[in-house]
C-alpha cells in the first residue's frame, strides 16, 4: 500500500464537517469544473487539472498508480460536489461502502435494492481502473441526489491498491462486506430470555 503523499489531496481541504472548529467551505465551481474536465481522460494529459495534484508520479510512460488514482478521485469529487452549496462530497471516516449502504437503505431503494446491488456489482467487478472509475461516476451521482458523502482520501487509497497484484479482490472484498455489512452482529433482541428458551428447564 502506497503512504500518503505529506501534501494534502485537493479533497482534504474540504471537509464535509469543518475541523478544529473551522467552518466549512465548499469549492470554487471554476475549480470543480476543472476536475470534471478529467473525465475518460488521462491522468496529467488535462492542464487544467495539473494544480490540482498532489500524489507522486513514476517514472514510466504510463501515469504511476498514485497519480492515476488521485485523477480518478478528483474527477469523482467534482461530480460529487458538482451543484452543491455545503461540503457535502469529503465525509472523512465513512467508506464508499458504508456510503452505498446508506443509499440502498434510503427512500430511493428501499423497494429496488436489486438495481442498485447491480450496479455496485458492475462497479466492484470492473476489470480496469477506467471502467471501475466509469462505473463510480454514475453512482457518486446518486450519492450526491441523496445529499451522502464518503471519504475520498480512503478511496484514492482503494483506487492505488486496486493497481496492485490481487489488491482488485482485496478492494472487492471490503466493499462489499461494509455494503452488505456481512458479519456484523445483530443487536441482542430486548425480551429476556428465560430458563426454559435457553434450554434449560427447572425442576416444580
Amino acid at each position: 500500500m502506497a503512504e500518503e503523499h505529506p501534501q494534502l489531496h485537493y479533497w482534504e481541504r474540504f471537509p464535509r464537517h469543518g475541523e478544529h472548529g473551522t467552518p466549512a467551505h465548499v469549492p470554487p465551481g471554476e475549480d470543480l469544473a476543472a476536475l470534471r474536465r478529467g473525465a475518460n481522460r488521462l491522468p496529467g494529459s488535462v492542464p487544467a487539472m495539473w494544480r490540482f495534484y498532489a500524489a507522486p508520479d513514476g517514472d514510466g510512460p504510463s501515469p504511476g498508480p498514485e497519480l492515476a488514482a488521485e485523477h480518478h478521485a478528483l474527477v469523482l469529487f467534482g461530480l460529487h460536489q458538482q451543484g452543491v452549496r455545503e461540503p457535502l462530497a469529503h465525509d472523512p471516516g465513512r467508506t464508499i461502502g458504508t456510503a452505498l449502504r446508506e443509499l440502498r437503505r434510503g427512500p430511493r431503494y428501499r423497494d429496488r435494492e436489486t438495481s442498485l446491488d447491480a450496479r455496485v456489482a458492475a462497479a466492484a467487478t470492473a476489470t480496469t481502473l477506467d471502467e471501475l472509475a466509469w462505473h463510480l461516476r454514475a453512482l457518486v451521482r446518486f450519492l450526491r441526489d441523496e445529499a451522502i458523502g464518503f471519504d475520498y482520501t480512503g478511496l484514492w487509497r482503494d483506487l492505488v491498491a486496486w493497481q496492485q497484484r490481487g489488491g482488485p479482490e482485496r478492494v472487492r472484498r471490503r466493499w462489499g462486506r461494509d455494503y452488505f455489512a456481512w458479519g456484523e452482529r445483530p443487536a441482542p433482541a430486548a425480551t429476556g430470555d428465560t430458563e426454559e428458551e435457553n434450554g434449560e428447564t427447572t425442576d416444580d
